[in-house]
């Protein structure tokens, strides 16, 4: 297949390709869009392999230009800083995940010479996935957005997520992306490359009617109120106020719920500068046997933490594990922190929790608890799982605007959900507050930038997905096993040439 393109035809073609890599996730949702992305992306690096490294960068350029232009609109909407000053943080964060695609272009032309086919489109899959490992788990603690997994939540290949994750389930769908290409190029037998497209495919759809887990009680009825407090509002002294006033009173509304659910840091002030403010609603609320999680900052001194606690059993709080670079601490340090000082942009510096907290327990079941990005890494989530009858993330995504963020964190929670064969409660701030099904479907939401109590049940869940006992260690070792056969078949070539 020879398209009669040029390097800079490529060079064109790639930012757009990129975009259209971002648009197979949400809000846009063109799932089977990334697909057409990862082959253009796979023929532009074997057509042209001493230039793929640039033609990469171009893709990445596309794929973080669409996918993450909202970071302008925390730095600057909510940050305060000047609009020059947010442009070049955005332009610089863009630029700088552009590399990982070029990173992965260049590695993958490597794989162009191989002898054949099989073994091209399995290094190459291999390739992409170690990448996004790389980018995803690794790197500045983690920036596990836009990996090609999430975009699969309502396709037949979700059947793979509570198997192996979704960097088992990116590996798959870049190795019948690729099949494709080689097909397409002679270069793989037509009824090979048809057959591996279809048994990817159809594996993953009758996966999708496996049940891996089972209910343990009766239905929690919750609600989640969505406070939709304004980010340059939200820690003013003045607002403070309003803000507990407000959440007391819609929570009062609902006591015929067995738990309520405020959103992280729905509590613009330390615990122990509260404790008049929730004692008398703790007491309330274990009047009406509701069980109340609320999150707030906790501790003193030079040590604090963002937190979680239901307000029926005070002494157990669960803080935040995972942090965001570059909002709850500052990475790179000193070069980090005097740039940011120079633009006048403040950021926290919190502490980790430990790894291992006791689980929060709400609606008589223990559960785990994540706080803002903290559900974006699988690997994490499933840590206590197997003592937990649900999920539940608090977060606020206010500082992204009304922009394509807040439905990129709801899908990535959409796909805990589907890994762990559990309930998710999503409780936001300004939203996508959303009540999200074992299978990843959503359940039900509210909609963003809207004062809401969203109400719903859920049913607490037992039993343990292939996924959640493995984690991903299940996919790294499925790669291993790709990879040891590429390497014995590479071997093997080799040795029948000389011979």
């Amino acid at each position: 297949m020879n398209l009669g393109l040029n390097h800079w035809h490529m060079l064109t073609i790639a930012p757009l390709a990129g975009a259209l890599f971002s648009l197979a996730f949400a809000p846009y949702d063109f799932s089977y869009g990334i697909v057409l992305s990862l082959m253009f992306f796979y023929y532009a690096c074997v057509r042209f392999p001493q230039r793929a490294g640039s033609i990469g960068y171009s893709f990445g350029l596309g794929v973080f230009g669409l996918g993450i232009w909202w970071i302008y609109l925390s730095v600057h909407d909510a940050g305060g800083a000047d609009s020059l000053s947010a442009l070049l943080i955005t332009v610089l964060a863009v630029s700088f995940f552009a590399v990982f695609p070029a990173l992965t272009a260049i590695l993958l032309a490597k794989t162009s010479a191989w002898p054949t086919a099989p073994l091209r489109i399995v290094g190459a899959a291999i390739v992409w996935m170690a990448i996004e490992y790389l980018r995803g788990y690794w790197l500045l603690n983690g920036f596990p957005w836009l990996l090609i997994a999430y975009s699969q939540i309502a396709t037949p290949l979700s059947g793979y997520a509570p198997l192996f994750g979704v960097y088992g389930l990116g590996f798959l769908l870049a190795l019948s992306a690729f099949s494709v290409v080689e097909m397409l190029q002679r270069q793989l037998k037509p009824w090979l490359g048809v057959a591996i497209v279809l048994a990817i495919w159809t594996a993953g759809w009758s996966l999708q009617q496996r049940q891996w887990t089972e209910p343990a009680g009766e239905p929690i009825k919750i609600s989640v109120i969505q406070g939709n407090i304004s980010q340059d509002l939200k820690w003013r002294p003045e607002q403070k106020r309003y803000t507990l006033q407000l959440y007391q009173a819609m929570t009062q509304q609902y006591w015929d719920s067995q738990l309520v659910i405020w959103p992280e840091t729905a509590i613009p002030a330390f615990l122990h500068q509260v404790q008049g403010f929730l004692q008398p609603l703790a007491e309330e609320a274990q009047q009406h046997g509701v069980d109340l999680v609320v999150s707030l900052p906790s501790g003193e001194g030079k040590q604090y933490y963002n937190s979680a606690l239901n307000l029926h059993d005070p002494n157990t709080l669960y803080h935040k594990h995972h942090l965001l670079p570059f909002g709850e601490y500052l990475p790179l340090q000193p070069l980090s922190g005097w740039i940011l000082d120079l633009i006048e942009i403040p950021l926290g510096s919190f502490t980790p929790g430990a790894a291992q907290q006791t689980l929060l327990k709400a609606g008589g079941y223990p559960l785990i608890t994540t706080i803002c990005y903290e559900d974006a890494f699988g690997n994490e989530v499933i840590r206590q799982v197997k003592d937990a009858a649900y999920l539940l993330n608090l977060t606020n995504d206010a500082w992204f605007g009304d922009s394509a963020q807040p439905y990129q964190h709801l899908q990535i929670s959409q796909m805990r959900a589907l890994e762990t064969g559990r309930y998710m409660v999503r409780s936001t701030n300004t939203g996508v507050t959303a009540f999200i099904a074992p299978d990843g479907s959503i359940q039900s939401q509210a909609p963003l930038f809207t004062l809401f109590a969203l109400t719903d049940s859920i049913l607490p869940m037992q039993g343990l997905t292939p996924y959640a006992q493995w984690g991903d260690a299940g996919a790294l070792w499925m790669m291993a096993f790709f990879g040891f056969l590429v390497v014995m078949a590479y071997m093997r070539s080799n040795y029948v040439q000389k011979n």
